[in-house]
């Protein structure tokens, strides 16, 4: 071997074997290093090197050739990595084919090692070929790109699963998400609920968009993998678990001998929320990485599922508390129209601090009122509810308007003290009675409630001289009382402070006030009583153009005689479904 064959190379770091006394030299181009020493120790030069001991220690194993392609020196190394390759025999006949290629570079496995060789072109038509053993950097490469992959999967996992506050769009989502990562069929169970379990399951397809449906399955039915799943276990007997998934419907197209599965409880805060159970090809089978990546799924979906569950359960107990919060509409009574619009502050929360409703009495009349606590909100609504139970109960013992609202005065001062709130309200109350003629008594009581309006006949609007103390601030409050005759076809009035006080007009801060109030319904004396109080909504809203306002609440009460007509009512409260603010609920 001449200098020429290894100028300007790398020569490699196996060692070289040589048969025979004679050895190759290794040099390089004078110009640019000095010329390595003779490879074998000159006799006469004892401090020349040994080359061949220096190569020995080299990484990377050589094969040198001839120009026929004959193995002429092989270092221990490739000797080890390469056994059918020997010196004197054709490379291409004893090595590897990837070996006997043209191309320079290459990588293959052998002997369950993968072998990295390149091969550099020496003089007169000779080649050596360089061979590394890349087992370990590439199973690190390998483990390393797997992992990362893993990460970006459970990171898209996390953010597709922050999003679904409702259990069945978050089930949706955790089997569209395993497939086709972890599974060809992926199924997911929840526990129990009233004795039945809902399933969603996803199903892989060619354009590797997976299809998802449901079903419905009584508890005492799930398979027993799946009942062991909710218990806390985690079974792994492939055979049963392919089976009872096929008993249950659950794998089509997915044949059975040829499967595997695993099925993984979802956690939960006390219970497992789920089971989820994944199968695909025996050909892709579950080892104990891609087990472990299924349990990092199942945690991340198990606090999805828990997130949606526990988001549902509040919003049931919010439902329910909205419903008793929100305002009841009066009950009938003979003679008596009603008319009524509420439109809360926060219009999402549907409820608010006005308040309005009507009981009837055991003589044929019926006690009615409409109010306005302090504050605005949940804790306003909280206490109008309290205020509203104390008038349910309170008017089956005391009928006449003064003294129930004492009464009344009584009850919050208890509460209010016992909690420590210190609310109070405005309220006007009132009891009407039916006449033969047609016509309505009204005894009227205020609470430092804003008066009523009357709307006579003959289109005249009167403000009833109605005073009083606010309700829940001092024990024996000073109570205003007027009685006033309604005839037939006359309407009385009553409305909250948010009509009066909302904030508009051409540069938004003018109040409404109760002069824009008498122009509104004067000449509306005709109207039924739902249209009137639906009018004086409406030209509030009107004026406040969009802009916050406060609790708006409007009770209308008019005289019909003996034959009324139809009832309805306004609600200007988004519908739960809707959940359109500015949207009006209509009841007949």
């Amino acid at each position: 071997m001449a200098a020429a064959d290894v100028r300007d190379r790398d020569p490699g770091d196996g060692r070289i074997f040589t048969s025979g006394v004679e050895r190759s030299v290794w040099a390089v181009d004078a110009v640019t290093r000095p010329a390595l020493a003779p490879l074998a120790p000159d006799r006469d030069d004892p401090a020349a090197p040994d080359w061949s001991e220096v190569v020995e220690h080299f990484r990377e194993g050589l094969i040198v050739c001839d120009a026929d392609a004959v193995v002429r020196h092989l270092s221990p190394v490739a000797e080890r990595l390469l056994p059918e390759v020997a010196v004197g025999l054709p490379l291409a006949a004893a090595g590897p084919g990837a070996l006997a290629a043209e191309a320079s570079t290459g990588e293959f496995t052998h002997h369950d090692r993968r072998l990295r060789v390149r091969r550099v072109p020496l003089s007169a038509g000779r080649c050596c070929w360089y061979v590394e053993d890349v087992t370990e950097s590439v199973t690190h490469a390998d483990a390393v790109l797997a992992e990362r992959a893993r990460s970006a999967f459970l990171a898209v996992v996390g953010e597709k699963l922050g999003n679904p506050l409702h259990p069945d769009r978050a089930a949706a989502a955790v089997v569209r998400l395993a497939v086709p990562t972890l599974a060809e069929v992926a199924v997911l169970v929840l526990a129990p609920r009233s004795g039945r379990a809902r399933w969603w399951r996803a199903l892989r397809t060619e354009d590797e968009v997976p299809t998802v449906d449901s079903g419905v399955l009584a508890a005492a039915d799930l398979p027993p993998a799946i009942a062991e799943g909710l218990d806390g276990g985690e079974p792994h007997a492939v055979d049963w678990l392919i089976e009872q998934a096929v008993e249950a419907g659950w794998l089509p197209g997915l044949p059975a001998t040829a499967a595997c599965a695993r099925v993984v409880p979802l956690p939960g805060r006390e219970a497992p929320a789920g089971v989820l159970l994944v199968a695909r090809r025996a050909t892709r089978w579950y080892d104990e990485a891609d087990v472990d990546l299924v349990r990092a799924f199942a945690a991340r979906a198990g606090a999805a599922l828990t997130t949606a569950m526990l988001y549902r359960d509040q919003a049931e107990v919010a439902d329910t508390l909205q419903a008793s919060l929100v305002p009841v509409e009066p009950v009938e009574t003979t003679g008596v129209q009603w008319g009524t619009a509420y439109r809360p502050a926060q219009a999402g929360l549907r409820i608010g601090g006005d308040f309005y409703g009507a009981h009837r009495l055991a003589d044929g009349g019926s006690v009615f009122f409409l109010g306005d606590v302090s504050g605005k909100g949940v804790e306003a609504a909280v206490f109008t509810g309290q205020l509203r139970q104390c008038l349910q109960a309170l008017h089956r013992v005391e009928s006449h308007p003064a003294r129930l609202l004492r009464l009344l005065n009584d009850a919050l001062l208890e509460t209010t003290l016992a909690h420590g709130q210190g609310r109070f309200a405005t309220i006007v109350l009132g009891v009407v009675r039916p006449h033969r003629d047609g016509s309505l008594t009204l005894t009227l009581a205020g609470g430092g409630h804003l008066p009523p309006l009357v709307l006579r006949a003959s289109g005249a609007v009167e403000a009833v001289p109605l005073r009083g103390m606010l309700i829940g601030v001092v024990p024996d409050p000073r109570v205003g009382e007027v009685t006033v005759r309604l005839e037939p076809g006359e309407t009385c009035l009553l409305y909250s402070d948010g009509v009066t006080e909302a904030r508009g007009g051409r540069r938004g801060d003018e109040q409404f006030g109760t002069e824009r109030l008498l122009t509104a319904v004067g000449g509306c004396h005709r109207m039924p009583a739902p249209a009137l109080a639906e009018r004086v909504e409406q030209v509030t809203c009107d004026w406040l153009a969009h802009g916050d306002h406060d609790d708006i609440a409007v009770l209308a009460l008019r005289a019909v005689g003996t034959n009324p007509r139809p009832v309805r009512h306004l609600h200007a409260v988004p519908a739960p479904a809707r959940g359109h603010h500015d949207e009006r609920e209509t009841t007949a």
